[in-house]
Protein backbone atom coordinates (compact mmCIF):
# COMPACT_ATOMS: atom_id res chain seq x y z
CA UNK A 1 0.00 0.00 0.00
CA UNK A 2 1.32 3.48 -0.88
CA UNK A 3 2.71 5.30 2.12
CA UNK A 4 2.96 8.71 0.48
CA UNK A 5 6.16 9.44 2.42
CA UNK A 6 8.97 11.20 0.61
CA UNK A 7 12.11 9.32 -0.34
CA UNK A 8 14.70 11.50 -2.06
CA UNK A 9 17.96 9.73 -2.88
CA UNK A 10 21.10 11.05 -4.49
CA UNK A 11 24.40 9.82 -5.84
CA UNK A 12 27.43 12.09 -5.79
CA UNK A 13 27.77 14.17 -8.92
CA UNK A 14 30.80 12.81 -10.71
CA UNK A 15 33.75 14.72 -12.14
CA UNK A 16 33.73 14.80 -15.94
CA UNK A 17 37.50 14.75 -16.25
CA UNK A 18 37.44 11.16 -17.49
CA UNK A 19 35.15 8.29 -18.46
CA UNK A 20 33.30 6.32 -15.74
CA UNK A 21 34.52 3.01 -14.34
CA UNK A 22 32.70 0.32 -12.37
CA UNK A 23 33.31 2.16 -9.10
CA UNK A 24 31.07 4.95 -10.33
CA UNK A 25 28.56 2.43 -11.66
CA UNK A 26 28.48 0.65 -8.28
CA UNK A 27 27.24 3.83 -6.58
CA UNK A 28 24.70 4.45 -9.33
CA UNK A 29 23.28 0.92 -9.06
CA UNK A 30 23.00 1.05 -5.27
CA UNK A 31 21.04 4.31 -5.37
CA UNK A 32 18.90 3.01 -8.23
CA UNK A 33 17.99 -0.21 -6.40
CA UNK A 34 16.92 1.78 -3.35
CA UNK A 35 14.94 4.23 -5.49
CA UNK A 36 13.18 1.46 -7.45
CA UNK A 37 12.28 -0.33 -4.22
CA UNK A 38 10.78 2.75 -2.59
CA UNK A 39 9.05 3.83 -5.80
CA UNK A 40 7.41 0.43 -6.22
CA UNK A 41 6.49 0.39 -2.54
CA UNK A 42 4.43 3.51 -3.10
CA UNK A 43 6.73 6.12 -1.57
CA UNK A 44 6.98 9.57 -3.15
CA UNK A 45 10.38 8.82 -4.65
CA UNK A 46 12.89 11.03 -6.45
CA UNK A 47 16.31 9.89 -7.65
CA UNK A 48 19.03 12.36 -8.62
CA UNK A 49 22.40 11.91 -10.25
CA UNK A 50 24.59 14.17 -12.36
CA UNK A 51 27.99 15.62 -13.10
CA UNK A 52 30.39 18.07 -11.45
CA UNK A 53 31.88 20.26 -14.17
CA UNK A 54 33.70 23.15 -12.48
CA UNK A 55 37.08 23.45 -10.83
CA UNK A 56 40.76 23.48 -11.68
CA UNK A 57 40.95 19.77 -12.45
CA UNK A 58 38.37 20.11 -15.24
CA UNK A 59 40.09 23.22 -16.58
CA UNK A 60 43.47 21.49 -16.74
CA UNK A 61 42.07 18.35 -18.34
CA UNK A 62 40.19 20.33 -20.97
CA UNK A 63 43.27 22.40 -21.76
CA UNK A 64 45.37 19.26 -22.07
CA UNK A 65 42.83 17.96 -24.58
CA UNK A 66 42.92 21.16 -26.60
CA UNK A 67 39.40 22.34 -25.87
CA UNK A 68 37.38 24.54 -23.51
CA UNK A 69 36.07 23.28 -20.17
CA UNK A 70 32.45 23.60 -21.35
CA UNK A 71 33.06 21.69 -24.58
CA UNK A 72 35.00 19.03 -22.66
CA UNK A 73 32.18 18.65 -20.15
CA UNK A 74 29.54 18.52 -22.90
CA UNK A 75 31.47 15.84 -24.76
CA UNK A 76 31.96 13.57 -21.76
CA UNK A 77 28.41 13.98 -20.46
CA UNK A 78 27.01 13.11 -23.88
CA UNK A 79 29.44 10.33 -24.78
CA UNK A 80 30.21 8.73 -21.40
CA UNK A 81 28.20 9.74 -18.34
CA UNK A 82 24.64 9.68 -19.67
CA UNK A 83 25.31 6.47 -21.67
CA UNK A 84 26.52 4.87 -18.41
CA UNK A 85 22.98 5.15 -17.05
CA UNK A 86 21.65 3.19 -20.03
CA UNK A 87 24.43 0.60 -19.79
CA UNK A 88 23.51 -0.36 -16.22
CA UNK A 89 19.76 0.38 -16.55
CA UNK A 90 19.44 3.34 -14.18
CA UNK A 91 15.94 4.81 -13.74
CA UNK A 92 16.86 8.27 -12.43
CA UNK A 93 14.31 11.06 -12.20
CA UNK A 94 16.72 13.91 -12.82
CA UNK A 95 20.27 14.54 -14.05
CA UNK A 96 21.86 17.77 -12.90
CA UNK A 97 24.97 19.42 -14.28
CA UNK A 98 26.74 22.12 -12.29
CA UNK A 99 26.87 24.17 -15.49
CA UNK A 100 23.04 24.23 -15.60
CA UNK A 101 21.65 27.73 -15.17
CA UNK A 102 19.23 26.48 -12.49
CA UNK A 103 22.24 25.38 -10.46
CA UNK A 104 24.61 28.32 -10.98
CA UNK A 105 21.95 30.95 -10.26
CA UNK A 106 20.91 29.37 -6.99
CA UNK A 107 24.46 28.65 -5.84
CA UNK A 108 24.97 32.40 -6.02
CA UNK A 109 21.71 32.96 -4.14
CA UNK A 110 22.74 30.55 -1.37
CA UNK A 111 26.20 32.09 -1.03
CA UNK A 112 24.81 35.64 -0.99
CA UNK A 113 22.47 34.68 1.84
CA UNK A 114 25.39 33.28 3.86
CA UNK A 115 27.40 36.44 3.15
CA UNK A 116 24.52 38.67 4.24
CA UNK A 117 24.14 36.64 7.44
CA UNK A 118 27.80 37.17 8.32
CA UNK A 119 29.03 33.63 7.71
CA UNK A 120 31.49 34.62 4.94
CA UNK A 121 34.58 36.85 5.22
CA UNK A 122 37.76 37.51 3.22
CA UNK A 123 41.25 36.46 4.27
CA UNK A 124 44.66 35.16 3.21
CA UNK A 125 45.24 31.44 2.85
CA UNK A 126 48.28 29.24 2.28
CA UNK A 127 48.10 25.46 2.26
CA UNK A 128 48.93 22.30 0.32
CA UNK A 129 46.31 21.62 -2.35
CA UNK A 130 45.45 18.40 -4.24
CA UNK A 131 44.01 19.11 -7.67
CA UNK A 132 42.73 15.51 -7.90
CA UNK A 133 40.71 15.89 -4.70
CA UNK A 134 40.01 19.60 -5.35
CA UNK A 135 40.85 20.12 -1.68
CA UNK A 136 43.31 21.80 0.64
CA UNK A 137 44.52 18.68 2.39
CA UNK A 138 44.33 18.13 6.15
CA UNK A 139 47.56 16.96 7.79
CA UNK A 140 46.14 13.44 8.16
CA UNK A 141 46.05 13.06 4.37
CA UNK A 142 49.53 14.41 3.62
CA UNK A 143 52.31 11.83 3.35
CA UNK A 144 55.94 11.78 2.26
CA UNK A 145 56.47 10.87 -1.36
CA UNK A 146 58.46 7.86 -2.49
CA UNK A 147 60.17 6.87 -5.73
CA UNK A 148 60.00 9.73 -8.26
CA UNK A 149 58.23 11.91 -5.66
CA UNK A 150 60.76 11.37 -2.87
CA UNK A 151 61.29 14.54 -0.86
CA UNK A 152 57.86 15.92 -1.77
CA UNK A 153 54.56 15.96 0.08
CA UNK A 154 51.90 13.88 -1.70
CA UNK A 155 48.18 13.23 -1.36
CA UNK A 156 47.48 10.04 0.59
CA UNK A 157 44.59 9.27 -1.79
CA UNK A 158 46.08 10.08 -5.20
CA UNK A 159 49.80 9.52 -4.38
CA UNK A 160 50.65 12.65 -6.36
CA UNK A 161 52.57 15.77 -5.25
CA UNK A 162 50.60 18.52 -3.56
CA UNK A 163 50.77 22.15 -4.65
CA UNK A 164 51.46 24.98 -2.21
CA UNK A 165 48.85 27.66 -2.88
CA UNK A 166 48.68 31.14 -1.39
CA UNK A 167 45.61 33.23 -2.24
CA UNK A 168 43.31 35.87 -0.90
CA UNK A 169 40.02 33.98 -0.66
CA UNK A 170 36.60 34.15 0.92
CA UNK A 171 36.05 31.90 3.91
CA UNK A 172 33.01 30.18 5.40
CA UNK A 173 32.89 30.31 9.21
CA UNK A 174 32.72 26.54 9.54
CA UNK A 175 34.46 26.67 12.93
CA UNK A 176 31.22 28.08 14.34
CA UNK A 177 29.55 24.72 13.79
CA UNK A 178 31.83 22.26 15.62
CA UNK A 179 29.56 21.89 18.65
CA UNK A 180 26.33 21.92 16.63
CA UNK A 181 27.59 19.13 14.39
CA UNK A 182 28.72 17.00 17.32
CA UNK A 183 25.30 17.49 18.92
CA UNK A 184 23.66 16.45 15.63
CA UNK A 185 25.71 13.26 15.44
CA UNK A 186 24.83 12.47 19.06
CA UNK A 187 21.10 13.17 18.69
CA UNK A 188 20.79 11.20 15.44
CA UNK A 189 23.03 8.13 15.56
CA UNK A 190 21.83 6.99 12.13
CA UNK A 191 22.62 10.34 10.47
CA UNK A 192 25.96 8.97 9.24
CA UNK A 193 26.22 5.29 8.37
CA UNK A 194 27.74 2.76 8.52
CA UNK A 195 29.00 2.93 12.10
CA UNK A 196 32.65 2.96 11.04
CA UNK A 197 32.00 6.04 8.90
CA UNK A 198 30.15 7.76 11.73
CA UNK A 199 33.01 7.17 14.16
CA UNK A 200 35.56 8.52 11.69
CA UNK A 201 33.61 11.73 11.15
CA UNK A 202 33.05 12.27 14.88
CA UNK A 203 36.76 11.91 15.60
CA UNK A 204 37.59 14.39 12.84
CA UNK A 205 35.13 17.02 14.10
CA UNK A 206 36.20 16.57 17.73
CA UNK A 207 39.63 17.88 16.75
CA UNK A 208 37.95 21.21 15.99
CA UNK A 209 36.92 22.63 12.64
CA UNK A 210 38.77 25.34 10.77
CA UNK A 211 37.08 27.92 8.59
CA UNK A 212 36.77 26.80 4.98
CA UNK A 213 38.19 28.62 1.97
CA UNK A 214 35.25 28.81 -0.44
CA UNK A 215 36.59 30.81 -3.38
CA UNK A 216 39.48 30.80 -5.84
CA UNK A 217 40.93 33.71 -7.81
CA UNK A 218 43.74 32.02 -9.75
CA UNK A 219 41.39 30.70 -12.46
CA UNK A 220 37.89 31.54 -13.68
CA UNK A 221 36.19 28.20 -14.48
CA UNK A 222 33.39 28.13 -11.95
CA UNK A 223 30.40 29.98 -10.53
CA UNK A 224 31.20 33.64 -9.97
CA UNK A 225 31.06 34.89 -6.39
CA UNK A 226 28.01 37.18 -6.58
CA UNK A 227 29.55 40.24 -4.85
CA UNK A 228 33.07 39.78 -6.34
CA UNK A 229 33.33 38.38 -9.85
CA UNK A 230 37.12 38.17 -9.63
CA UNK A 231 36.53 35.02 -7.57
CA UNK A 232 34.83 31.73 -8.42
CA UNK A 233 33.13 29.52 -5.85
CA UNK A 234 35.21 26.62 -4.49
CA UNK A 235 34.21 23.56 -6.48
CA UNK A 236 33.06 21.49 -3.50
CA UNK A 237 30.95 24.32 -2.06
CA UNK A 238 29.39 24.67 -5.51
CA UNK A 239 28.96 20.91 -6.08
CA UNK A 240 27.33 20.07 -2.75
CA UNK A 241 24.54 22.53 -3.46
CA UNK A 242 23.35 20.43 -6.41
CA UNK A 243 21.27 18.38 -3.98
CA UNK A 244 19.04 21.37 -3.27
CA UNK A 245 19.28 23.35 -6.52
CA UNK A 246 18.00 20.28 -8.42
CA UNK A 247 14.77 20.19 -6.43
CA UNK A 248 13.81 23.83 -6.51
CA UNK A 249 15.88 25.69 -3.91
CA UNK A 250 15.55 29.38 -4.70
CA UNK A 251 12.97 28.96 -7.46
CA UNK A 252 10.32 26.37 -6.52
CA UNK A 253 9.93 26.27 -2.77
CA UNK A 254 6.89 23.96 -2.93
CA UNK A 255 8.88 21.29 -4.78
CA UNK A 256 11.83 21.81 -2.45
CA UNK A 257 9.62 21.29 0.60
CA UNK A 258 8.15 18.16 -0.98
CA UNK A 259 11.52 16.50 -1.66
CA UNK A 260 14.00 17.66 0.96
CA UNK A 261 15.72 16.20 3.02
CA UNK A 262 17.67 13.60 1.07
CA UNK A 263 19.43 10.32 1.63
CA UNK A 264 22.93 10.73 0.19
CA UNK A 265 24.86 7.70 -1.10
CA UNK A 266 28.56 8.56 -1.40
CA UNK A 267 31.94 6.84 -1.51
CA UNK A 268 33.77 6.93 1.79
CA UNK A 269 36.57 9.04 0.27
CA UNK A 270 34.19 12.01 -0.01
CA UNK A 271 32.34 11.35 3.24
CA UNK A 272 33.85 14.30 5.12
CA UNK A 273 32.57 16.80 2.54
CA UNK A 274 29.04 15.42 2.90
CA UNK A 275 28.96 14.72 6.63
CA UNK A 276 30.82 17.83 7.87
CA UNK A 277 30.93 20.67 5.33
CA UNK A 278 27.48 20.08 3.82
CA UNK A 279 25.43 20.01 7.05
CA UNK A 280 27.38 23.03 8.33
CA UNK A 281 26.42 24.93 5.15
CA UNK A 282 22.78 23.98 5.60
CA UNK A 283 22.73 24.93 9.27
CA UNK A 284 24.21 28.33 8.40
CA UNK A 285 21.47 28.82 5.81
CA UNK A 286 18.74 27.82 8.25
CA UNK A 287 17.85 24.72 6.23
CA UNK A 288 17.18 21.18 7.38
CA UNK A 289 20.18 18.85 7.26
CA UNK A 290 20.02 15.66 5.13
CA UNK A 291 18.02 12.68 6.31
CA UNK A 292 21.06 10.42 6.13
CA UNK A 293 24.55 10.16 4.66
CA UNK A 294 25.77 6.67 3.80
CA UNK A 295 29.44 6.21 2.95
CA UNK A 296 29.92 2.97 1.07
CA UNK A 297 33.26 1.21 0.71
CA UNK A 298 35.65 1.09 -2.21
CA UNK A 299 35.79 -1.41 -5.01
CA UNK A 300 39.24 -2.92 -4.91
CA UNK A 301 41.23 -4.38 -7.80
CA UNK A 302 44.43 -6.12 -6.83
CA UNK A 303 44.01 -4.83 -3.29
CA UNK A 304 43.86 -1.15 -4.36
CA UNK A 305 40.98 1.29 -4.80
CA UNK A 306 39.82 1.36 -8.39
CA UNK A 307 41.37 4.32 -10.18
CA UNK A 308 41.77 5.49 -13.74
CA UNK A 309 45.01 7.24 -12.83
CA UNK A 310 46.46 3.96 -11.53
CA UNK A 311 45.16 2.04 -14.56
CA UNK A 312 42.91 -0.14 -12.40
CA UNK A 313 39.65 1.28 -13.75
CA UNK A 314 37.35 -1.20 -15.50
CA UNK A 315 34.71 0.14 -17.87
CA UNK A 316 31.18 -1.11 -17.05
CA UNK A 317 30.72 -2.26 -20.66
CA UNK A 318 33.56 -4.75 -20.18
CA UNK A 319 31.13 -6.59 -17.88
CA UNK A 320 27.74 -5.80 -19.38
CA UNK A 321 28.77 -6.71 -22.94
CA UNK A 322 29.29 -10.29 -21.73
CA UNK A 323 27.02 -10.76 -18.70
CA UNK A 324 24.30 -8.14 -19.26
CA UNK A 325 23.15 -5.27 -17.04
CA UNK A 326 21.06 -7.45 -14.70
CA UNK A 327 24.06 -9.59 -13.79
CA UNK A 328 26.16 -6.47 -13.26
CA UNK A 329 23.56 -5.04 -10.89
CA UNK A 330 23.07 -8.31 -9.03
CA UNK A 331 26.74 -9.10 -8.59
CA UNK A 332 27.77 -5.80 -7.03
CA UNK A 333 24.73 -5.66 -4.75
CA UNK A 334 25.05 -9.28 -3.60
CA UNK A 335 28.78 -9.94 -3.48
CA UNK A 336 29.75 -6.85 -1.46
CA UNK A 337 28.34 -5.92 1.93
CA UNK A 338 27.10 -2.40 1.28
CA UNK A 339 29.20 -0.06 3.39
CA UNK A 340 32.35 -2.18 3.31
CA UNK A 341 35.22 -2.43 0.85
CA UNK A 342 34.87 -5.23 -1.66
CA UNK A 343 37.24 -6.89 -4.09
CA UNK A 344 36.15 -7.42 -7.67
CA UNK A 345 37.28 -10.49 -9.59
CA UNK A 346 36.20 -11.92 -12.92
CA UNK A 347 36.28 -15.42 -11.43
CA UNK A 348 33.80 -14.55 -8.67
CA UNK A 349 31.53 -12.72 -11.11
CA UNK A 350 31.49 -15.71 -13.47
CA UNK A 351 30.91 -18.19 -10.66
CA UNK A 352 28.00 -16.25 -9.18
CA UNK A 353 26.45 -15.72 -12.59
CA UNK A 354 26.46 -19.46 -13.23
CA UNK A 355 25.53 -20.80 -9.80
CA UNK A 356 23.15 -18.14 -8.46
CA UNK A 357 21.60 -16.51 -11.52
CA UNK A 358 21.67 -19.17 -14.25
CA UNK A 359 21.40 -22.37 -12.21
CA UNK A 360 19.60 -20.97 -9.18
CA UNK A 361 17.00 -18.41 -10.22
CA UNK A 362 16.97 -18.81 -14.00
CA UNK A 363 16.73 -22.60 -14.04
CA UNK A 364 14.00 -22.52 -11.38
CA UNK A 365 11.87 -20.20 -13.52
CA UNK A 366 12.45 -22.22 -16.70
CA UNK A 367 11.67 -25.57 -15.05
CA UNK A 368 8.46 -24.43 -13.40
CA UNK A 369 6.99 -22.69 -16.44
CA UNK A 370 7.96 -25.67 -18.63
CA UNK A 371 6.21 -28.14 -16.30
CA UNK A 372 3.05 -26.02 -16.21
CA UNK A 373 3.09 -25.95 -20.01
CA UNK A 374 3.65 -29.70 -20.20
CA UNK A 375 1.26 -30.90 -17.51
CA UNK A 376 -1.49 -28.24 -17.54
CA UNK A 377 -1.34 -26.85 -21.08
CA UNK A 378 0.17 -23.64 -19.74
CA UNK A 379 -2.76 -22.84 -17.43
CA UNK A 380 -2.08 -22.00 -13.77
CA UNK A 381 -3.68 -24.85 -11.79
CA UNK A 382 -5.86 -24.38 -8.73
CA UNK A 383 -4.22 -24.86 -5.36
CA UNK A 384 -5.51 -27.92 -3.52
CA UNK A 385 -5.00 -29.04 0.05
CA UNK A 386 -1.84 -27.70 1.61
CA UNK A 387 0.74 -29.82 3.38
CA UNK A 388 3.62 -28.82 5.62
CA UNK A 389 5.73 -28.40 2.48
CA UNK A 390 3.49 -25.67 1.11
CA UNK A 391 3.09 -23.99 4.49
CA UNK A 392 6.87 -23.81 4.80
CA UNK A 393 7.14 -22.09 1.41
CA UNK A 394 4.40 -19.62 2.38
CA UNK A 395 6.25 -18.78 5.59
CA UNK A 396 9.59 -18.43 3.80
CA UNK A 397 8.14 -16.04 1.21
CA UNK A 398 6.39 -13.91 3.82
CA UNK A 399 9.41 -13.75 6.12
CA UNK A 400 11.81 -13.03 3.26
CA UNK A 401 9.67 -10.15 2.00
CA UNK A 402 9.51 -8.59 5.46
CA UNK A 403 13.24 -9.05 6.09
CA UNK A 404 14.13 -7.64 2.69
CA UNK A 405 12.04 -4.52 3.24
CA UNK A 406 13.51 -4.01 6.72
CA UNK A 407 17.00 -4.39 5.26
CA UNK A 408 16.30 -1.84 2.53
CA UNK A 409 15.14 0.63 5.18
CA UNK A 410 18.61 0.24 6.73
CA UNK A 411 20.26 0.54 3.27
CA UNK A 412 21.57 -3.02 3.70
CA UNK A 413 20.98 -4.06 0.10
CA UNK A 414 23.14 -7.18 0.42
CA UNK A 415 21.05 -8.40 3.35
CA UNK A 416 17.84 -7.78 1.40
CA UNK A 417 19.12 -9.90 -1.48
CA UNK A 418 20.25 -12.65 0.89
CA UNK A 419 16.75 -12.76 2.40
CA UNK A 420 15.08 -12.89 -1.01
CA UNK A 421 17.46 -15.57 -2.25
CA UNK A 422 16.24 -17.89 0.46
CA UNK A 423 13.01 -18.13 -1.56
CA UNK A 424 15.03 -19.27 -4.60
CA UNK A 425 16.84 -21.92 -2.57
CA UNK A 426 13.71 -23.15 -0.77
CA UNK A 427 11.70 -23.40 -3.99
CA UNK A 428 14.45 -25.38 -5.69
CA UNK A 429 14.57 -27.73 -2.70
CA UNK A 430 10.77 -27.96 -2.61
CA UNK A 431 10.58 -29.04 -6.25
CA UNK A 432 13.30 -31.63 -5.73
CA UNK A 433 11.43 -33.04 -2.71
CA UNK A 434 7.95 -33.00 -4.28
CA UNK A 435 9.04 -34.49 -7.64
CA UNK A 436 6.22 -33.10 -9.83
CA UNK A 437 7.53 -35.15 -12.77
CA UNK A 438 6.79 -38.29 -10.77
CA UNK A 439 3.37 -37.01 -9.65
CA UNK A 440 2.44 -36.40 -13.30
CA UNK A 441 2.62 -40.10 -14.09
CA UNK A 442 -0.54 -40.93 -12.11
CA UNK A 443 -3.84 -39.14 -12.77
CA UNK A 444 -4.79 -39.76 -9.14
CA UNK A 445 -2.09 -37.25 -8.15
CA UNK A 446 -3.35 -34.49 -10.41
CA UNK A 447 -4.70 -32.28 -7.63
CA UNK A 448 -1.47 -32.73 -5.71
CA UNK A 449 0.55 -31.91 -8.82
CA UNK A 450 -1.51 -28.75 -9.27
CA UNK A 451 -0.83 -27.69 -5.68
CA UNK A 452 2.92 -28.21 -6.07
CA UNK A 453 3.11 -26.24 -9.30
CA UNK A 454 0.83 -23.48 -8.01
CA UNK A 455 3.13 -23.12 -5.00
CA UNK A 456 6.13 -22.82 -7.26
CA UNK A 457 4.36 -20.36 -9.57
CA UNK A 458 3.20 -18.03 -6.81
CA UNK A 459 6.67 -18.20 -5.32
CA UNK A 460 8.02 -17.05 -8.70
CA UNK A 461 5.42 -14.27 -8.70
CA UNK A 462 6.77 -13.04 -5.37
CA UNK A 463 10.36 -13.34 -6.61
CA UNK A 464 9.57 -11.29 -9.70
CA UNK A 465 8.21 -8.47 -7.56
CA UNK A 466 10.93 -8.56 -4.91
CA UNK A 467 13.81 -8.84 -7.38
CA UNK A 468 12.54 -6.29 -9.89
CA UNK A 469 14.52 -3.38 -8.34
CA UNK A 470 17.74 -5.37 -8.86
CA UNK A 471 16.97 -7.47 -11.95
CA UNK A 472 14.52 -5.31 -13.94
CA UNK A 473 15.03 -7.05 -17.28
CA UNK A 474 14.87 -10.67 -16.12
CA UNK A 475 11.92 -10.11 -13.82
CA UNK A 476 9.98 -8.31 -16.57
CA UNK A 477 10.42 -11.36 -18.82
CA UNK A 478 9.41 -13.70 -16.01
CA UNK A 479 6.34 -11.56 -15.22
CA UNK A 480 5.23 -11.81 -18.84
CA UNK A 481 5.83 -15.58 -18.91
CA UNK A 482 3.74 -16.06 -15.76
CA UNK A 483 0.83 -14.26 -17.42
CA UNK A 484 0.90 -11.90 -14.47
CA UNK A 485 0.82 -8.76 -16.60
CA UNK A 486 -2.68 -9.66 -17.83
CA UNK A 487 -3.86 -11.06 -14.50
CA UNK A 488 -2.35 -8.55 -12.06
CA UNK A 489 -1.18 -5.56 -14.08
CA UNK A 490 2.27 -4.16 -14.78
CA UNK A 491 5.13 -5.45 -12.66
CA UNK A 492 6.22 -1.96 -11.61
CA UNK A 493 2.69 -1.33 -10.31
CA UNK A 494 2.76 -4.25 -7.85
CA UNK A 495 2.83 -3.09 -4.20
CA UNK A 496 6.26 -4.32 -3.23
CA UNK A 497 5.72 -4.41 0.52
CA UNK A 498 2.80 -6.80 -0.07
CA UNK A 499 4.78 -9.18 -2.29
CA UNK A 500 4.93 -11.79 0.49
CA UNK A 501 1.13 -12.12 0.71
CA UNK A 502 0.39 -15.62 -0.57
CA UNK A 503 -1.90 -16.65 -3.40
CA UNK A 504 -1.96 -13.55 -5.59
CA UNK A 505 -1.50 -15.33 -8.95
CA UNK A 506 -5.03 -16.36 -10.07
CA UNK A 507 -5.71 -19.95 -11.12
CA UNK A 508 -6.56 -20.08 -14.81
CA UNK A 509 -3.89 -17.56 -15.80
CA UNK A 510 -2.15 -18.48 -19.04
CA UNK A 511 1.57 -19.17 -18.70
CA UNK A 512 3.87 -18.94 -21.74
CA UNK A 513 7.22 -20.50 -22.54
CA UNK A 514 10.27 -18.84 -20.98
CA UNK A 515 13.68 -18.77 -22.58
CA UNK A 516 16.69 -18.85 -20.29
CA UNK A 517 16.77 -15.70 -18.14
CA UNK A 518 20.54 -16.00 -17.85
CA UNK A 519 21.95 -17.86 -20.86
CA UNK A 520 25.04 -19.98 -20.62
CA UNK A 521 28.24 -18.02 -21.26
CA UNK A 522 30.89 -20.03 -23.02
CA UNK A 523 33.80 -17.76 -22.26
CA UNK A 524 34.46 -14.56 -20.34
CA UNK A 525 36.89 -11.70 -20.50
CA UNK A 526 39.52 -11.82 -17.78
Amino acid sequence: MASGKSFYITTPIFYVNDAPHIGHAYTEVAADVLARWHRQAGDDTWSLTGTDEHGEKILRTATANGTTPQKWADKLVTEAWKPLLQTINIQNDDFIRTTDERHETNVQLFLQRLFDAGYVYSGEYEALYCVGCEEFKPQSEIVDGTGPFEGQKVCAIHSKPLELLQEKNYFFRMSDFTDRLLALYDERPDFIQPESARNEVIQFVKQGLSDLSISRSSFDWGVKVPWDDSHVVYVWFDALLNYVTAIGYGQDEEEFARRWPATHIVGKDILRFHAVIWPAMLLAAGLEVPKQIFGHGWLLVGGEKMSKSKLTGIAPTEITDTFGSDAFRYYFMRAIAFGQDGSFSWEDLSARYQSELANGFGNLASRVTAMVTRYFDGVVPAEGERTDGELLIHAVVSTAADLANASIEKLAIHDALAAIWRIVDELNGYITDQEPWALSKDEANRERLGTVLYTALDGLRALAVLLSPVLPEATARLWTSLGAADALGALEAQPLREAGVWGQLPAGTQVSALEALFPRIESTVN
